[in-house]
């Protein structure tokens, strides 16, 4: 007879993302695992594949919240400026009333596990990607729209507000100054006009 699962696995997959999110993945041992997540270590390895297996897929259910937040978020705004405005305001007041500090896992893990981890750098690369894509076809319909003019590169500009979100949340973790940061908010949508 089959083993019968006693936990959520999507609530303990949940759990893991906060616990790595918070602490890195070096810095979380088995045990830390286990004492957070409630399960015992064969359910973890039966269940995840272990450490490096459950992390990945935390890091992957962090980047498929996110992108689909964001997709959300763009989608129902009326005007691509103050939907990035908004993107912004959101990022910036989740990074400076954090108190643990923990900024971005997409951004934490880069700098802790890149280089030397080529399937995590990939999936990485990817997520940027999407998220890039994400950025250039709501600028895109800003210039269908005619509020953004047509001669703006967007592709890069896309880039840009991807690289900004980022260095938001590492700036957030050491310097929480929401007037700072919304000042640089305001240069970078100063291109759309």
């Amino acid at each position: 007879m089959p083993k019968v699962k006693l936990f959520n696995q999507e609530d303990v997959l949940q759990k893991a993302m906060e616990l790595f999110w918070k602490s890195g993945y070096h810095a979380t041992s088995i045990q830390d695992l286990v004492n957070h997540l409630g399960i015992n270590r064969a359910s973890l390895y039966d269940t995840y594949g272990g450490k490096k297996k459950l992390f990945d897929q935390s890091l992957e259910l962090y980047c498929n919240t996110n992108r689909e937040g964001m997709r959300q978020l763009l989608k129902s705004q009326d005007s691509v400026k103050q939907g990035l405005r908004k993107i912004f305001e959101t990022a910036i007041a989740n990074s400076t009333t954090d108190i643990d500090r923990k900024g971005c896992f997409v951004v934490n893990s880069i700098t802790e596990l890149i280089p030397g981890d080529d399937p995590l750098k990939k999936a990485l690369i990817k997520n940027r990607t999407s998220f890039v894509d994400i950025y250039y076809e709501f600028l895109l319909s800003g210039q269908q729209s005619g509020e953004i003019s047509k001669d703006k590169d967007i592709r890069s500009i896309a880039s840009l507000i991807y690289t900004l979100f980022s260095g938001i949340k590492v700036i957030g973790k050491i310097e929480p100054d929401h007037k700072n940061l919304l000042s640089s908010v305001d240069s970078i949508l100063s291109l759309l006009d």
